[in-house]
């Protein structure tokens, strides 16, 4: 099953969810850069949330806001009773620390899933995670390997991978070249997020049955770019785009309904 018909079956049952509930999710969203990516993240994630029946609702600040007027707005909404769970976009304009804004953020609304005492995952991973169970791909015992060790996608990838018993190892850009390539040889999931334009190429080998997750993109004048050239020989590839972005937006509808799902009784 390819990414976007696994994407549209989980809308449906989310869907189906959501018009079953006395009131819709109420989800907020704080922009506060003039990122093309983000912009364009922002507008697929508002329709989205049409889609699903969720109320949702963009906050857009000026790019020059100050720390102390965004923490004041996480507060508001850290205590507004009509919103369920809200997300801050990234990236932050370079006034504003991210760790900060992370940790204002109420766990028990924190549909992102980075702050530290969330009980939720972050999005990327958890999608990753969802359509490889759906998928039924082998996951136990099996050699995982995560390019990239961020807070967002490297470390917490690694982390659900070991919790499903793989044996994981995390490359990163002190990892040299040779090790990079004995590692990828056997692996049976590779799961890509460093933003380099066609990092994985075809001078990697690469097992034929393995699956290759492609979180990077990278926007020039030709368009869009995965961490991974297209068409590796392997059993499985995630296209970019259509692909992981995909999945991030649908975990993190998955994520909202599990905040919300002790008041629903879901």
């Amino acid at each position: 099953m390819t990414i976007k018909e696994y994407v549209k079956i989980r809308k449906e049952e989310i869907r189906d969810i959501v018009s079953k509930m006395a009131r819709p999710p109420f989800l907020v969203i704080v922009q506060i850069n003039e990122d093309a990516g983000s912009t364009a993240y922002v507008n697929g994630k508002l329709k989205d949330a049409l889609e699903l029946g969720v109320k949702a609702e963009l906050i857009k600040l000026p790019i020059d806001t100050s720390e102390s007027e965004v923490l004041k707005v996480i507060d508001q909404l850290n205590n507004d009773k009509k919103v369920d769970g809200f997300i801050v976009q990234m990236p932050l304009p370079k006034q504003i620390d991210e760790n900060k804004i992370k940790l204002a953020i109420a766990p028990h609304k924190d549909v992102d899933g980075f702050h530290p005492l969330s009980k939720l995952s972050p999005c990327t991973p958890k999608g990753i995670m969802n359509f490889l169970h759906h998928e039924k791909f082998p996951i136990l015992s099996k050699n995982a390997v995560v390019l990239g060790r961020s807070n967002i996608v490297g470390k917490p990838m690694a982390r659900l991978l070991l919790q499903d018993s793989a044996n994981v190892t995390v490359l990163h850009s002190k990892t040299s070249r040779e090790d990079k390539e004995f590692y990828i040889a056997h692996a049976d999931i590779i799961v890509v997020a460093i933003g380099k334009k066609g990092f994985l190429d075809n001078s990697f080998h690469y097992k034929s049955d393995a699956i290759i997750m492609d979180v990077g993109i990278t926007r020039d004048e030709t368009g869009l770019h995965g961490d991974a050239v297209a068409n590796l020989p392997v059993k499985f590839q995630s296209p970019v785009p259509g692909g992981v972005g995909l999945l991030t937006r649908l975990a993190l509808f998955e994520n909202l309904l599990e905040i919300v799902g002790d008041n629903y009784g879901i």
